[in-house]
Formats: C-alpha cells, sequence, structure tokens
C-alpha cells in the first residue's frame, strides 16, 4: 500500500503545482508577495495531500525560537518536502538556490518574482560574494534568508558536509541565525518516489545571536543541527522500527574528502 499511496501522491503533487502555476501567473503582477501567496499555497496543499493519501503529517517544534525581521534561517536538508514546508514560517523569505532553477518554465518566473537569491555554483568565491551582497540588501529590509548550510540534500545520519558560506553571510550581516533540525529524509528520502507514513518532524532550535567569529558560529551551527537531528531521527526510528534500515544506510553514506564540499559557498 505504501507504493501505491507514493505513486498517487506524485502524480497529485506535479498535477497540483502544474495547475497552480498557470492559476496563478496573474498573482506575479502583485509582486514578491503575491508570488509568496502562491507557494504558500502550494505548500499547504502538498502538506495536506501528503496527509491525506500518504499519512504522512509534518509536526512544527521551537516556533517560539523564530525571530521577528531579518535573519537566517539555516536548515539541514535531507528532501524536497522541506522545501515548501519551511514556508508555513517564514513571512517574507529569500531562498539561496542554484541559479538553473530559474530556467525552468513557470516556475523560474516565480522565482524571479519573489526576488529569490540565484547563484552560479561554478563561480566560486564570486559567488560567495554575490550571495553576501544580496544576503545585506535582504536582511536590511527586515525579510528572511533561508539557507542550506550543505548546499544539498543528503541523507538522515549521513556525515555532515557543511560549507562556508552560510558563516559569510552571519559575519557580513550581523544577523542572528536560527538553526532548523528535520527528520524528513526518513519519509521522503532524497531519491526514489517512496512517501512513508509517519510523523516528519522540523525542528526550529534557539537562535544563534551575531557576536561570534566565524569558526566559532561555524562550530555551534553544525553541532546544534547535527544533534538535534540525531536526536528526531532515534526518536522516530523508536516510533517506528522499519525506518531503521533507512537511517542505517544514511549513516553509512560515503563521500569524497569533506575539504572538496568546503571549496563551495552554498
Amino acid at each position: 500500500m505504501t507504493a501505491l499511496r507514493s505513486l498517487l501522491y506524485n502524480v497529485a503533487f506535479y498535477v497540483n503545482i502544474i495547475v497552480l502555476m498557470f492559476l496563478g501567473l496573474p498573482m506575479i503582477l502583485l509582486g514578491r508577495h503575491g508570488a509568496f501567496f502562491m507557494a504558500r499555497l502550494w505548500g499547504s496543499t502538498s502538506i495536506w495531500l501528503l496527509d491525506k493519501i500518504c499519512h504522512l503529517k509534518i509536526e512544527y517544534r521551537g516556533v517560539e525560537n523564530i525571530q521577528q525581521g531579518g535573519y537566517i534561517l539555516a536548515s539541514k536538508h535531507e528532501s524536497f518536502l522541506e522545501t515548501f514546508a519551511l514556508l508555513e514560517h517564514a513571512p517574507d523569505f529569500a531562498i539561496i538556490l542554484k541559479k538553473q532553477l530559474v530556467w525552468i518554465p513557470l516556475f523560474g518566473l516565480y522565482l524571479v518574482g519573489a526576488r529569490q537569491i540565484a547563484i552560479d555554483r561554478s563561480r566560486g568565491r564570486a559567488a560567495l560574494s554575490q550571495i553576501v551582497a544580496q544576503a545585506r540588501q535582504v536582511i536590511g529590509a527586515g525579510r528572511q534568508i533561508i539557507i542550506y548550510p550543505e548546499g544539498t540534500r543528503r541523507p538522515p545520519g549521513a556525515p555532515p558536509r557543511y560549507k562556508f558560506g552560510v558563516a559569510a553571510i552571519y559575519a557580513e550581516t550581523s544577523a542572528p541565525c536560527v538553526p532548523v533540525a528535520l527528520n524528513t529524509g526518513l519519509y521522503w528520502g532524497r531519491r526514489g518516489f517512496t512517501r512513508r507514513p509517519g510523523t516528519a518532524v522540523i525542528e526550529y532550535l534557539p537562535p544563534i545571536l551575531p557576536g561570534l567569529d566565524r569558526d566559532a558560529f561555524a562550530a555551534k551551527l553544525e553541532s546544534s543541527i547535527e544533534q538535534a537531528c540525531a536526536r528526531l531521527n532515534a526518536e522516530a526510528v523508536a516510533k517506528d522500527p522499519r525506518l531503521a534500515p533507512v537511517l542505517a544506510a544514511g549513516q553509512a553514506t560515503l563521500d569524497e574528502p569533506k575539504a572538496a564540499h568546503a571549496r563551495q559557498p552554498a
């Protein structure tokens, strides 16, 4: 039944996003807030479908840790699920994303209309300068920066591969940073179409206030997120032992040396 429910959900998910992208085109004329409205509508309907079809719910914890005005939201990234689930509690966000996404038909129009931060990762240090410059503008306008410190999706329990882009933004903007831990990858893998039933948790951790140097900030961010993710993974497996092989596979992930990842900004 899980495979059948997953298939039905994937069909409904893509039909939903295509229909909303066409129906919402006039909203782009209203500026970024019109695009935000459609993004949240997409997120809420996708979460509703996930619950009704796959019996997978989302639980938000620590929402009292969310800051007002401009701040950095640094989230663990394990699946596509959090890309829309995080929109629930970010009123005026800018996501740091790959430039290639802007060229996706229709979808790219919404990214441009919402004034997101699209970067060319191949430019290395030049891309980092672009990120910092745009981040200053976003934070200065009282908006939220959403960044995935590892730059890409990682399996649950995999060895961490944090990059230096988020530390540069923290240092250059003097903005508070709210770390986000989650266990979404146990239910919605970064590859494949299976959507497992249960309750995926997204937890907003206590903010890291301005004032730390880059190295101290980076160490605190990584330890905060990784310790919380380990706790959430263990909690999920205790509730549903069928998730244990998923976690074990993630923990066995092998990567190239960490230095190769550290050269990338985000």
